[in-house]
Formats: structure tokens, sequence, C-alpha cells
């Protein structure tokens, strides 16, 4: 176990190493976090191992700084600043996850009915393409300390849009999974793994606002949010262990929910004074998250990558981007809006190697050769995607020109916005 801690700590030192490297390229530096947990990695240097990756103390160690990460959507959700926009955001969500859906669907629905497979595996390779990862998007806002109307439309939609995903991904593969396969899940679990996670962030939510309401020294703070942080994770693990059939529960939505809920109850300025404190460890929780992200990736893929990971990457994108710009029109959206939100939504590894392995579990005794080809074009396809994901999204907030726009307030102190991307 320590000797475990001691090569995530190397690993991280890494990282941070790597990012400040590829920072000077003018790149931002969570490229360097993902290369540097790729080269850390099972499939590289095997720092951090398989052994590691697997472990159970060590898997729900990010968990908890999953939910820590969520605090970052959550914290944006305040009704009072969202209630002008929230029509718009929720169209474009559904613009873009279901277009990616359809066109993904569709274009491998062709392709496969012309080399005679299955043609149901082309929905299944939809409904994990329109799932977007959001803490790399994330964390090139906190870097650059983006702010405008991208990142106030990217924000918010990071929670709508991986509710949605697990709406559609599991709606298909339930389907797939009653038709052919001996593994039949549930239906109830659709809405189950949407609901429980924001269920339980928002149950524990509530005391935290009001524990949070009154001023405390920073001290105090910390170990409040810090505390019910652990306790909504706490609460996720059992859920996930003894609850659902496999874990699958979402953390990030978890932290989510637990912190749109207290930064509904306290003052602004509480709130700002709550996340200035708490940034650090935000910090912390990002670049572990991150490195967690690159490290299961097998970077050798890239070399073998076939015509349907070229087309997956393809399709997905077109569809992130175009489905955003449909969104943007739909709600006469700013010009930045419908241009660039589109590429702020590519980065997508996490969430597509989770849904990638439930679907390969269940199609693994009925379908294996199909399963096999999920499992390579996925996974090639996440190594390559993300990469090019990176610099696109950091590319996108970039010609929206919303780098480093730190507002100020007429007393000269940074806002709200400013103080928390910071």
């Amino acid at each position: 176990m320590i000797a475990s801690l001691i090569k995530i700590m190397l690993a991280v030192a890494a990282a941070l190493l790597t990012g400040k490297l590829v920072s000077r390229l003018k790149l931002p530096s969570i490229l360097g976090w993902l290369l540097a947990g790729m080269l850390v990695g099972p499939h590289g240097l095997r720092l951090m191992d398989s052994g590691i990756l697997d472990a159970l103390w060590y898997q729900n160690t990010i968990h908890v700084l999953e939910c820590a990460v969520g605090l970052m959507i959550g914290t944006e959700l305040v009704w009072s600043r969202i209630r002008k926009s929230g029509k718009a955001i929720m169209i474009t969500t559904l613009t873009q996850s279901l277009g990616t859906f359809i066109l993904v669907s569709a274009v491998f629905a062709v392709l496969f009915s012309i080399n005679g497979i299955s043609v149901y595996l082309a929905f299944v390779f939809g409904g994990i393409a329109l799932a977007t990862a959001p803490a790399p998007a994330l964390s090139i806002v906190k870097e650059f300390k983006t702010d405008g109307p991208v990142t106030k439309t990217l924000i918010p939609m990071a929670a709508l849009d991986d509710m949605v995903g697990v709406v559609v991904f599991f709606t298909t593969i339930t389907i797939v999974a009653g038709s052919i396969s001996d593994q039949k899940l549930p239906a109830y679990m659709i809405a189950v793994v949407v609901l429980l996670p924001l269920a339980i962030g928002a149950a524990v939510g509530v005391p935290a606002g009001i524990l949070l309401r009154g001023e405390h020294k920073k001290t105090v703070t910390l170990t409040i949010l810090v505390g019910m942080i652990l306790a909504t994770a706490v609460i996720g693990f059992l859920c996930n262990t003894f609850l659902m059939p496999r874990p699958v529960l979402n953390f990030m939505l978890m932290g989510m929910a637990f912190s749109a809920v207290f930064s509904n109850m306290v003052s602004p300025e509480r709130l700002e004074q709550i996340m200035s404190y708490f940034n650090p460890v935000l910090s912390f929780s990002m670049v572990l998250v991150i490195l967690n992200l690159g490290a299961p990736l097998d970077y050798h893929l890239i070399l073998g990558a076939g015509v349907y990971t070229a087309v997956y990457i393809a399709a997905r994108a077109c569809g992130k981007y175009f489905g955003a710009r449909l969104g943007g029109r739909i709600t006469k959206s700013p010009d930045t809006v419908r241009k660039y939100l589109g590429l702020t939504l590519l980065p997508h590894s996490g969430v597509s190697l989770v849904f990638t392995g439930i679907a390969v579990s269940v199609l693994s005794s009925a379908a294996p050769e199909n399963a096999g080809i999920i499992q390579g074009t996925i996974a090639a396809a996440a190594v390559i995607n993300e990469i090019i994901a990176v610099v696109a999204a950091k590319k996108g907030f970039e010609l929206a020109g919303e780098f480093g726009n730190v507002k100020q307030t007429e007393t000269g102190e940074q806002s709200l916005r400013g103080a928390r991307i910071q």
C-alpha cells in the first residue's frame, strides 16, 4: 500500500512536470497530464500498473476525487444565474447529444450492412459516442480562466450531457441485451443510474448547505466541505456495491448534485469564499482524475487503428459540432456558441470506456466477435480522440475569445465566476 502511494505520488509529479512542459508550447496542461498517464500506465512504464488501477482502495479514492471535481459543475448551477439560459442549454444539449447518436448510428449501420456485421451494433456505437467526458474541458476552463457565452453554456451542459448519455446508452444496451444476450439488464436500471446519483448528492447537499451557510474559519469550512464530500462518496459506494447489478453510478454527478444544492442555500459571497478555500483540493483532484483517465489508454493502439476507428472519431466529431451548432441556431444563442461550443464537447474517453466495458460484458457471451469490434474500435479511438479533442477544445475557447476573461466588479474585486475558476 505504501509502495503504491509512493508510485502514485511519483506519477502525479510526472503529470505536473509534463503539464508544465506542454503549457510552454501554448497547449493545455491537461494534455500533458493525459500523456503522462499513458506513459506511467500499465502499457508504458508501469509505474501505475494494473494492480494499482484495479485495487478497490484506489478506485474508491478516484471516486471521491470525482465527487470533488463535480463541484466545478454544481457550484455554477445557481438558479438565479441559469434560469434565463436554462431552456437554451437544455435544447442544445439534446441536439448535440441525440444528433451524435443518430449520426454515428446511421453511419455505422451503413458500414456494417456493407460488411455483413450485425446492424444492432451500430446503435451501441451511437450510444457510446454521444457521451462527453466533462473533466478535460473543465480543466481548460480552470487553467486558462475562460469566461463568456461558451463557458457559461458548457459548464451546466456538462451535467445534462452526462444524464442524457446515460439514458440513451442504457436504453440502447437494454434493448440489445434483451434481444440477443442471456445477460439481460433490468429496465429500471435506466432511471436508477440517472436519478440515484442526483438523489444521493442532493440528500447530502441539504445538511451541507445548513452547516456552510454561516461564517466559519477556513479550517472549519474545509473540514465540513471535505467531510460532506466523503459522506456523499461513501453513500455512493454502498449503493454501488449493494443495490446495483454492477458498479455504474457516476460519482461526478453525485458531487455536482451535492454542490448544486448547497450553492443555492448560501449567499454568493459565502460561495465565493468556500470555493476559494477549496481550490487547492480541486486542483489536485483534477490532476489525479485526468491522470487516471490517461493511465488505461494504450498508445500502441494508435499504430493499429483501423477504418472503424477513423470513421467513429470523424462521425462523433461531426455529430457534436453540428448538433451544437443546430441547437445554438434554434435557441438564437450568441454567434460564438454556435461556432465553437461543439469543439469543447469533443473529449470523450472516460465515459466512453465505462460504457464500452458494459457493452462488452453484455455481448461477450452471445456475440464475442461483436464485443471485440466494440472494444478494439473504442479503445483506439479513446487514445487518438483524446489528444485531438483537448487541442480542439482549447482552440474553441481561444477562437471564442474567452481566455482570461476574469471580470472585475465595481469595487475592483474579482467576480464570483472569475474567482472560482482560478
